[in-house]
Protein backbone atom coordinates (compact mmCIF):
# COMPACT_ATOMS: atom_id res chain seq x y z
CA UNK A 1 0.00 0.00 0.00
CA UNK A 2 2.80 2.72 0.90
CA UNK A 3 6.33 2.22 -0.89
CA UNK A 4 9.08 4.91 0.88
CA UNK A 5 12.52 5.15 -0.60
CA UNK A 6 15.52 6.74 -0.76
CA UNK A 7 14.38 9.06 1.89
CA UNK A 8 15.97 12.15 3.50
CA UNK A 9 15.11 14.87 5.61
CA UNK A 10 17.12 18.18 6.71
CA UNK A 11 16.15 20.54 9.43
CA UNK A 12 18.46 23.61 8.70
CA UNK A 13 22.20 22.04 8.53
CA UNK A 14 21.17 18.56 10.35
CA UNK A 15 20.23 15.48 8.32
CA UNK A 16 17.78 14.27 9.83
CA UNK A 17 15.93 11.16 7.90
CA UNK A 18 18.93 9.09 5.81
CA UNK A 19 18.16 7.23 2.93
CA UNK A 20 15.00 5.42 4.67
CA UNK A 21 13.46 2.59 2.29
CA UNK A 22 10.72 0.34 3.63
CA UNK A 23 6.94 -0.81 2.59
CA UNK A 24 3.65 -1.28 4.44
CA UNK A 25 1.35 -3.82 3.51
CA UNK A 26 -1.88 -4.10 3.00
CA UNK A 27 -3.34 -5.61 5.96
CA UNK A 28 -0.25 -5.73 8.44
CA UNK A 29 0.66 -3.18 11.01
CA UNK A 30 3.89 -1.74 10.09
CA UNK A 31 5.54 -0.18 14.00
CA UNK A 32 7.82 1.98 14.20
CA UNK A 33 10.44 2.02 17.20
CA UNK A 34 13.09 4.58 18.58
CA UNK A 35 14.18 6.09 21.25
CA UNK A 36 13.01 10.06 21.24
CA UNK A 37 15.08 11.83 18.67
CA UNK A 38 15.19 9.57 16.11
CA UNK A 39 13.05 10.86 13.71
CA UNK A 40 10.33 9.00 13.86
CA UNK A 41 7.95 11.62 14.24
CA UNK A 42 9.56 13.57 11.21
CA UNK A 43 9.09 10.53 8.99
CA UNK A 44 5.06 10.23 9.90
CA UNK A 45 5.50 14.10 9.00
CA UNK A 46 7.55 13.16 5.80
CA UNK A 47 4.62 10.50 4.81
CA UNK A 48 1.88 12.90 5.92
CA UNK A 49 2.98 15.75 3.85
CA UNK A 50 3.50 18.35 6.71
CA UNK A 51 6.82 18.67 5.51
CA UNK A 52 8.39 17.87 2.64
CA UNK A 53 11.09 15.34 1.60
CA UNK A 54 14.56 16.77 0.12
CA UNK A 55 15.09 13.21 -1.73
CA UNK A 56 13.24 10.58 -2.59
CA UNK A 57 9.63 8.69 -3.42
CA UNK A 58 6.71 7.86 -1.70
CA UNK A 59 4.14 6.42 -3.01
CA UNK A 60 0.56 5.06 -2.73
CA UNK A 61 -1.14 2.15 -3.66
CA UNK A 62 0.72 2.40 -6.76
CA UNK A 63 0.71 6.40 -7.44
CA UNK A 64 3.53 9.01 -6.40
CA UNK A 65 2.09 11.21 -3.93
CA UNK A 66 5.62 12.78 -3.06
CA UNK A 67 4.89 15.84 -3.78
CA UNK A 68 1.29 16.34 -2.59
CA UNK A 69 -0.13 18.14 -0.24
CA UNK A 70 -1.49 16.65 3.26
CA UNK A 71 -4.88 17.49 2.06
CA UNK A 72 -4.68 15.88 -1.29
CA UNK A 73 -2.73 12.65 0.33
CA UNK A 74 -5.88 12.65 2.49
CA UNK A 75 -8.55 12.57 -0.33
CA UNK A 76 -6.49 9.72 -1.62
CA UNK A 77 -6.61 7.56 1.40
CA UNK A 78 -4.50 8.68 3.99
CA UNK A 79 -5.74 9.00 7.40
CA UNK A 80 -3.31 10.53 10.33
CA UNK A 81 -3.70 10.99 13.76
CA UNK A 82 -0.55 13.28 15.37
CA UNK A 83 1.07 12.67 18.32
CA UNK A 84 -0.96 14.47 21.08
CA UNK A 85 -3.96 14.27 19.52
CA UNK A 86 -4.56 17.86 18.04
CA UNK A 87 -8.14 17.60 18.25
CA UNK A 88 -10.05 20.51 18.45
CA UNK A 89 -11.07 21.48 22.28
CA UNK A 90 -13.94 23.40 21.42
CA UNK A 91 -15.40 21.45 19.24
CA UNK A 92 -18.33 18.96 20.18
CA UNK A 93 -16.89 15.18 19.24
CA UNK A 94 -19.85 15.57 16.35
CA UNK A 95 -17.99 18.21 15.08
CA UNK A 96 -14.34 17.18 15.51
CA UNK A 97 -15.63 13.87 13.40
CA UNK A 98 -17.28 15.88 10.69
CA UNK A 99 -13.81 17.88 10.18
CA UNK A 100 -12.75 13.93 9.42
CA UNK A 101 -15.31 13.99 6.43
CA UNK A 102 -14.54 18.08 5.74
CA UNK A 103 -13.85 17.23 1.85
CA UNK A 104 -16.43 15.20 0.98
CA UNK A 105 -19.93 16.82 0.77
CA UNK A 106 -21.93 17.98 4.05
CA UNK A 107 -24.73 15.51 3.68
CA UNK A 108 -22.55 12.84 4.32
CA UNK A 109 -23.41 11.31 7.43
CA UNK A 110 -20.63 10.03 9.83
CA UNK A 111 -19.82 6.10 9.54
CA UNK A 112 -22.35 4.15 12.32
CA UNK A 113 -18.93 2.22 12.81
CA UNK A 114 -17.03 4.95 14.57
CA UNK A 115 -19.51 4.13 17.48
CA UNK A 116 -19.16 0.85 17.06
CA UNK A 117 -15.45 0.63 17.54
CA UNK A 118 -15.24 3.29 20.08
CA UNK A 119 -19.01 3.15 21.84
CA UNK A 120 -18.01 6.48 24.43
CA UNK A 121 -17.82 8.86 21.33
CA UNK A 122 -21.93 8.08 21.05
CA UNK A 123 -22.60 8.86 24.36
CA UNK A 124 -20.57 12.62 24.37
CA UNK A 125 -21.76 13.61 20.76
CA UNK A 126 -22.16 17.32 22.37
CA UNK A 127 -19.36 17.22 24.61
CA UNK A 128 -16.70 19.40 23.46
CA UNK A 129 -13.73 17.56 22.82
CA UNK A 130 -11.40 19.76 24.89
CA UNK A 131 -13.78 18.14 27.91
CA UNK A 132 -12.80 14.79 27.27
CA UNK A 133 -10.46 12.84 29.03
CA UNK A 134 -6.61 12.01 27.56
CA UNK A 135 -7.75 8.39 26.63
CA UNK A 136 -11.17 9.62 25.23
CA UNK A 137 -9.76 12.39 23.25
CA UNK A 138 -7.17 9.80 21.05
CA UNK A 139 -10.14 7.50 20.86
CA UNK A 140 -11.92 10.65 19.43
CA UNK A 141 -8.61 11.29 16.92
CA UNK A 142 -8.23 7.84 15.74
CA UNK A 143 -11.99 8.11 15.01
CA UNK A 144 -11.76 11.68 12.81
CA UNK A 145 -9.11 10.01 11.09
CA UNK A 146 -10.82 6.81 9.86
CA UNK A 147 -13.95 8.81 8.91
CA UNK A 148 -12.78 9.32 5.65
CA UNK A 149 -12.28 5.70 5.47
CA UNK A 150 -8.38 5.67 4.51
CA UNK A 151 -6.09 3.29 2.45
CA UNK A 152 -3.43 4.35 4.79
CA UNK A 153 -3.63 5.30 8.41
CA UNK A 154 -0.73 6.24 10.44
CA UNK A 155 -0.43 6.99 13.84
CA UNK A 156 2.19 8.65 16.14
CA UNK A 157 2.35 7.42 19.52
CA UNK A 158 -1.21 6.62 20.70
CA UNK A 159 -0.63 5.16 23.33
CA UNK A 160 1.48 8.85 25.14
CA UNK A 161 -0.41 9.56 28.66
CA UNK A 162 -3.49 6.87 27.89
CA UNK A 163 -4.53 5.05 30.82
CA UNK A 164 -4.06 1.15 30.60
CA UNK A 165 -7.85 0.21 30.35
CA UNK A 166 -8.24 2.45 27.07
CA UNK A 167 -4.60 1.20 25.66
CA UNK A 168 -6.29 -2.13 25.59
CA UNK A 169 -9.00 -0.79 23.36
CA UNK A 170 -7.24 1.11 21.22
CA UNK A 171 -4.70 -2.27 20.49
CA UNK A 172 -7.91 -3.98 19.83
CA UNK A 173 -9.31 -1.72 17.50
CA UNK A 174 -5.75 -1.61 15.53
CA UNK A 175 -5.15 -5.14 14.83
CA UNK A 176 -8.92 -5.46 13.86
CA UNK A 177 -8.60 -2.96 11.29
CA UNK A 178 -5.20 -4.75 10.34
CA UNK A 179 -7.12 -7.91 10.07
CA UNK A 180 -10.12 -6.88 7.68
CA UNK A 181 -7.26 -6.49 5.28
CA UNK A 182 -8.31 -3.27 3.20
CA UNK A 183 -6.20 -0.89 5.61
CA UNK A 184 -2.21 -0.80 5.53
CA UNK A 185 -1.70 0.90 9.56
CA UNK A 186 2.06 2.76 10.52
CA UNK A 187 2.06 2.66 13.93
CA UNK A 188 5.32 4.97 15.85
CA UNK A 189 5.35 3.57 19.65
CA UNK A 190 7.56 3.51 22.34
CA UNK A 191 5.67 0.97 24.53
CA UNK A 192 7.51 -1.69 23.86
CA UNK A 193 4.97 -4.57 24.89
CA UNK A 194 2.51 -2.77 23.14
CA UNK A 195 4.06 -2.44 19.66
CA UNK A 196 4.95 -6.05 19.94
CA UNK A 197 1.58 -7.45 20.94
CA UNK A 198 0.40 -5.70 17.43
CA UNK A 199 3.41 -5.79 14.93
CA UNK A 200 3.03 -7.83 11.91
CA UNK A 201 6.60 -6.47 11.21
CA UNK A 202 8.86 -3.85 12.65
CA UNK A 203 11.29 -1.18 12.21
CA UNK A 204 13.90 0.36 14.63
CA UNK A 205 15.40 3.55 13.88
CA UNK A 206 18.53 5.23 15.38
CA UNK A 207 19.86 8.71 14.21
CA UNK A 208 17.68 8.63 11.22
CA UNK A 209 18.56 5.41 10.13
CA UNK A 210 16.42 1.81 9.96
CA UNK A 211 19.34 0.05 11.69
CA UNK A 212 17.08 -3.34 12.16
CA UNK A 213 13.86 -5.21 10.63
CA UNK A 214 12.13 -7.85 10.65
CA UNK A 215 8.93 -9.62 11.38
CA UNK A 216 6.76 -8.43 14.23
CA UNK A 217 6.75 -12.67 15.57
CA UNK A 218 10.87 -12.17 16.15
CA UNK A 219 10.97 -9.04 18.03
CA UNK A 220 11.90 -11.10 20.87
CA UNK A 221 14.25 -13.32 19.66
CA UNK A 222 15.82 -10.06 17.71
CA UNK A 223 16.70 -8.86 20.53
CA UNK A 224 14.40 -5.07 20.19
CA UNK A 225 13.45 -4.91 23.74
CA UNK A 226 17.50 -4.05 24.50
CA UNK A 227 17.73 -1.68 21.24
CA UNK A 228 14.93 -0.04 22.28
CA UNK A 229 16.81 0.97 26.26
CA UNK A 230 20.74 1.48 24.44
Amino acid sequence: MLVAEGINQYYGGSHILRNLAFEAKLGEVTVILGRNGVGKTTLLKSLMGVVSVKTGTIKLDGGDITRDTPYERVRKGVGYVPQGREIFGRLTVQENLRMGLAYKSGSTPIPAELFELFPILKQFLNRRGGDLSGGQQQQLAIARALAAGPKLLILDEPTEGIQPSIIKDIGRVIRMLADRGTMAIILVEQFYDFAAELADQYLVMERGEIIQRGRGQDMEAQGVRALMSI
